[in-house]
């Protein structure tokens, strides 16, 4: 209901100054002139406070606020430099970067949203000025500990930061050693911000302390607040007989989980069984929703989460452990509360009807992918003869994912047939090796299901007008693949040029084209690149990427909060309890929210995990400094270029000032590195060999 409140006021407030555009109003006038209550004072506050946020209002003096002057005020984010000066890139994608001064960049961090003022100078020049600080991207930081003039101050790790000092509050440490701290004060145009220490990580070059410095700067934690493990510790977790009386008891079916040999939580399980010349498949997912209930503080710290993350050592969950692998993972020969999508298939694996409902399943096997292919490819007499009561029922799998594969496949499914690196670990936690992840018919039985599943639901919700939350995908650009065009036609590939909306069957059959030659890895990559990113909405726009018009998450609630959420829509559409208009109302605001803070978490998570990644990578490579390599160029930058090495699935950079022989510059709608004087060439895909200069193990840096 407060969202519902807040958005009323917010649009209340904008639609007087709409009627009044170049008015500037204090909260009381505003308050006055726009008709709210007397007590609502507190509201509106918030509400502009929230507005300038989003930079739809601009504070000005004396708390006076109007509406931005579109003509010299652009918002966007700052793109810091290590030399001092920065660049505004702003929102709107019509309108050139901005260039911030050093003393601007003073007022600002690497990442900040902020609003910019442009003032016109004599002779047509431009000055651009920080009118408003929107959202602060760095709260917390990592640096090394110094002692200038007798003080104690942080050096930035991170050169975009700011290579200036900044003043910590805190214990006399060693110099030298890495600090985590949460910025206490803000810089301004003079004074430089200030920091108060939180931890010390220890010796830069312990990978141990590499590894935590990731984890503190992405704001993680494995431990969660001393409410929820009130909460979880005080609740019960037997299942009663009367909640398995009001279930469907599959507990009789053969049903089985199949994962990686180092999962722990398992979502899902799946069970296939003959119906005339047709399927039915039953997918069984943990029933998170009957123990995280809503507005409960484990519901609020899943929510904030809202997923968990993977590392190559560890993991942060978005739930306790006592749930995440307890009584939600579908353990083996253990009684489980689930939500099964039951779906039938004929003959050419069409699916052609569906149901949903609450269930009990008792797991009969944890399998992995890899014992599953030595059933299915391998023919390994002895998973054979473990696993012989389950030997046909794995076979009837892949016959039905097969199937449905090629109906997704028909209809245009994007299959980036990019290879993902498996590192390796020793004893002790540090990278041995790292070889290229196996991807079998096991991986494709599962991906088939879960995508079938997720199918089925959001139709099931969308036919019964329910609003839901969509895992939506954008197509790319049109301007993106008219970028791409000439670089495609270098290798003597087209797209189609004059259609408005590309279907994805088109970039498929390029795909194919390409498979199994030498640019197949370079196209791949550079298609890949120019997509846009899927995320969580409640208007459905389809899925590009998988070729579908009606899709959403959930087979995964244990470790995604969107799949939670559907799992409670579903819910009321199995209960038939349909919103009311004013419910549907909050609702849709409630779930436009959460779509925006689960893809921005999301996102935020898949970059800790590509860091952590890199950081594996970096320390891996320690060992081969001087060595050399063979690799292909997968692209390019106006500062160098990009090599992955053939043997590890691993990325240096070829810095353009280590190249000798010429003075090289980047045309960027080539895609090319030329020479001024020789005309040598650096394209994209080309082969090279490199040799290993220099590793920072801690800024994940290899050239």
């Amino acid at each position: 209901m407060t969202r519902h409140a807040d958005s009323q006021t917010q649009k209340k407030i904008l639609d007087l100054f709409a009627k009044h555009p170049r008015t500037r109003l204090t909260p009381a006038e505003i308050q006055r002139r726009a008709g709210f209550e007397r007590n609502d004072l507190q509201l509106i506050i918030d509400a502009l406070r929230e507005l300038c946020r989003e930079g739809k209002l601009v504070r000005l003096k004396k708390n006076h606020y109007t509406l931005p002057d579109r003509q010299n005020l652009v918002t966007g984010r700052v793109q810091a430099h290590p030399d001092g000066y920065g660049f505004l890139i702003p929102e709107d994608k019509n309108v050139e970067d901005v260039y911030l001064s050093r003393r601007e960049m003073r007022r600002v961090m690497h990442g900040d949203q902020v609003m910019v003022r442009i003032d016109r100078k004599p002779r047509g020049a431009t000055e651009a000025h920080i009118a408003q600080v929107i959202r602060h991207a760095q709260k917390r930081l990592l640096g090394t500990y110094e002692e200038i003039d007798g003080k104690a101050y942080l050096i930035p790790m991170d050169a975009r930061i700011g290579s200036m000092p900044l003043k910590i509050a805190g214990a006399r440490l060693e110099k030298g050693k890495v600090v985590a701290a949460e910025i206490s004060r803000f810089g301004t145009a003079m004074p430089p911000p200030e920091a108060a220490m939180v931890q010390v990580l220890g010796d830069p070059a312990d990978p141990e302390v590499q590894a935590q410095s990731i984890i503190f700067r992405f704001g993680l934690s494995s431990s969660f607040p001393p409410e929820v493990h009130r909460e979880v510790m005080s609740a019960a977790y037997e299942i009663s007989e009367s909640e398995t009386a009001r279930r469907e008891d599959l507990r009789a079916l053969p049903i089985v989980t199949i994962d990686g040999e180092n999962a722990r939580d398992f979502d899902d399980a799946v069970y296939v069984q003959r119906n005339g010349q047709g399927y039915e498949l039953f997918v069984s997912i943990a029933d998170v929703s009957h123990y995280v209930r809503p507005e409960t503080a484990l519901d609020q710290e899943a929510y904030a989460r809202a997923t968990s993350v993977y590392f190559p050592d560890r993991a942060i969950p978005m739930l306790p452990e006592v749930l995440s692998n307890g009584i939600c993972s579908l353990n083996p020969a253990e009684d489980r509360l689930t939500k099964t999508a039951w779906i039938e298939f004929n003959g050419k694996g069409e699916a052609i009807r569906s149901r949903f409902f609450n269930s009990v399943i008792r797991s009969h096997a944890r399998m992995t992918y890899t014992d599953v292919r030595r059933i299915l490819v391998d023919k390994d007499r002895e998973c054979l003869e473990r696993y012989r009561n389950l030997v046909d029922q794995f076979k009837l799998m892949e016959e039905l994912a097969l199937l449905i594969y090629a109906n997704r496949k028909a209809r245009g499914n994007l299959d980036f047939d990019l290879p993902e690196a498996e590192i390796i670990l020793d004893l002790q936690g540090l990278p041995e090796n790292i070889v290229r992840a196996e991807r079998n018919i096991a991986h494709r039985i599962i991906e088939e299901f879960m995508i079938a599943a997720n199918e089925a639901v959001a139709r099931q919700l969308t036919a019964k007008d329910f609003p839901t939350l969509y895992r939506v995908h954008e197509g790319p650009d049109q301007e993106a693949l008219e970028d791409l065009a000439p670089f495609l036609l270098s290798l003597g590939y087209r797209l189609p040029q004059n259609k408005k909306n590309l279907p994805p069957l088109e970039i498929q059959r390029l795909l194919e084209s390409a498979r199994g030659k030498p640019e197949e890895r370079v196209i791949n990559r550079v298609l890949l690149r120019s997509m846009k990113q899927a995320l969580y909405q409640p208007e459905n726009i389809g899925h590009f990427g998988l070729a579908s018009t009606c899709y959403t998450h959930f087979t995964s609630p244990i470790r995604r909060y969107p799949d939670l959420i559907v799992h409670r829509m579903l819910d009321q559409a199995l209960r038939n309890d349909k919103p009311k208009p004013k419910e549907r109302e909050d609702l849709k605001s409630y779930l436009e929210e959460a779509g925006k803070h689960t893809s921005e978490r999301e996102r935020h998570s898949m970059n800790a995990e590509r860091e952590m990644i890199a950081l594996k990578k970096a320390q891996f490579m320690m060992t081969k400094m001087g060595e050399e390599f063979s690799g292909f160029i997968n692209s390019l930058a106006n500062f160098g270029f990009f090599v992955e090495l053939d043997d590890y699935f691993i990325e240096g950079l070829v810095k353009l000032s280590s190249l000798t022989d010429d003075d090289y510059d980047y045309y960027e709608k080539e895609y090319v590195i030329k020479g001024r004087r020789h005309g040598r060439k650096f394209r994209l895909g080309d082969n090279v060999r490199v040799r290993v200069a220099r590793i920072n193990a801690f800024r994940s840096e290899i050239d």
